[in-house]
């Protein structure tokens, strides 16, 4: 099928129309008149993923995070960016990102069902439709009061992660939860308006972590990647049961940085 054709069907997914405002999602390199047999997934368009592309021999590189975020007045090799997306044309691979549109409709919603939160709204609200409120993370009630050392403990077997950092009294009960996949810090004060007990999101710094316990809130960073690597296999199955002819190729789970 046209590359038009499968973007039509990303599109039914998660609409670009959910994007926030600041965001750039779509049909990011390519044309959209290429012919697409092979789909390569990754969370990013890193090296690693364009050359894993090149070799798979793929038509189009799906990711979440899109590889340009704000105009390029050039592009050359001399800039990773400009060498990346070089790479995507030489190739003659097509590029589309599916980022905070995702986020709105699949992301908040995946990674709550993988914690059974229960009673879910969206944390950030980022539209409202007939009624319907759509937005980034979600919050809600936890299956069972537990520890917070229990919550850490839940969140490393659902998202399949060795560790997580913990801001907050291990012993403390909670029950009321928010989670935002991704860089979470901007949505610190919602989840505290919303009166979560236990925030649950990636990318926290130190001072934001500890004024958030200072606040009542427990706050547990599973990682940008830790949360969000489930992008990948979601999308494989979504696009292989609506599109069973194309070949779908996943970049296997890869951290990107080490500890040490």
């Amino acid at each position: 099928m046209k590359c038009s054709e499968f973007i039509q069907i990303l599109k039914q997914q998660a609409d670009e129309s959910y994007a926030c405002s600041w965001d750039n999602v779509g049909l990011l390199v390519g044309s959209s008149e290429k012919e697409i047999h092979k789909i390569y997934i990754a969370l990013d368009a890193s090296d690693e993923a364009i050359a894993e592309a090149i070799a798979e021999r793929a038509d189009l590189l799906l990711t979440h995070h899109p590889l340009i975020f704000q105009g390029m007045k050039r592009i050359t090799e001399q800039d990773f960016i400009g060498r990346r997306v070089i790479a995507l044309i030489r190739a003659d691979i097509s590029y589309y990102a599916m980022h905070t549109n995702f986020d709105v409709m699949g992301m908040a919603d995946l990674a709550s069902d993988r914690i059974h939160l229960k009673h879910r709204k969206p944390l950030e609200v980022t539209c409202v439709e007939d009624g319907t409120a759509f937005g980034i993370g979600r919050v809600g009630e936890l299956e069972n009061k537990m520890k917070l050392s229990e919550c850490c403990t839940l969140i490393k077997s659902a998202f399949d992660l060795k560790h997580v950092k913990v801001f907050g009294n291990l012993q403390s009960i909670v029950k009321r939860a928010a989670i935002c996949p991704g860089a979470g810090k901007s949505n610190v004060a919602h989840a505290l308006e919303a009166g979560a007990q236990v925030y649950i999101t990636g990318d926290i710094d130190h001072h934001t972590g500890i004024d958030a316990a200072a606040c009542g809130m427990a706050v547990i960073d599973a990682g940008h990647y830790g949360i969000e690597h489930i992008f990948i296999s979601y999308m494989s199955e979504y696009i292989q049961k609506n599109v069973p002819g194309l070949t779908v190729v996943r970049q296997d789970r890869m951290e990107p940085f080490q500890i040490v």
